[in-house]
This record gives C-alpha cells, structure tokens and sequence, in this order.
C-alpha cells in the first residue's frame, strides 16, 4: 500500500496526482490550504466525516488504476 491513514494529504497529492480525483469526489479540497502538509488522511477525513479506510483504499485503487 502506498498511500496510508498517516501520510499527509499534500505528500499524497504531490506524488500521486491522479488522487486529486478522489479527493475532489469526497468534497475534499483541503489539498490546496497550508494545513494539508501539517493533516494526515486520517485526520483530514474525520474533519469531513468522512471513513478514512474507504478513503485511503480509494486513493490507493487511483495509483494502481494509473499504473495500468
């Protein structure tokens, strides 16, 4: 797994930019504010309601999907 509940959202975001995707999908526009280097997944999806397995699963599911 590449992605997990610990890396911060701009860390995914700067090296998986095809997460941005996912991101946008939950609503998530946190990747753009200065917290997002200081937030984990984790973090970022309680703030938002947000299952945070679900969510790093479909963030990982996008990296693999543009590997294909």
């Amino acid at each position: 797994m590449a992605i997990t509940k610990e890396t911060t959202i701009a860390e995914c975001v700067e090296r998986y930019p095809e997460t941005v995707e996912v991101f946008y999908r939950y609503g998530l526009s946190c990747f753009g504010c200065a917290v997002s280097s200081l937030e984990n997944i984790e973090q970022g999806a309680a703030l938002h309601g947000i299952d945070p397995d679900t969510l790093v699963s479909e963030l990982n599911a996008s990296i693999a999907e543009g590997n294909e």
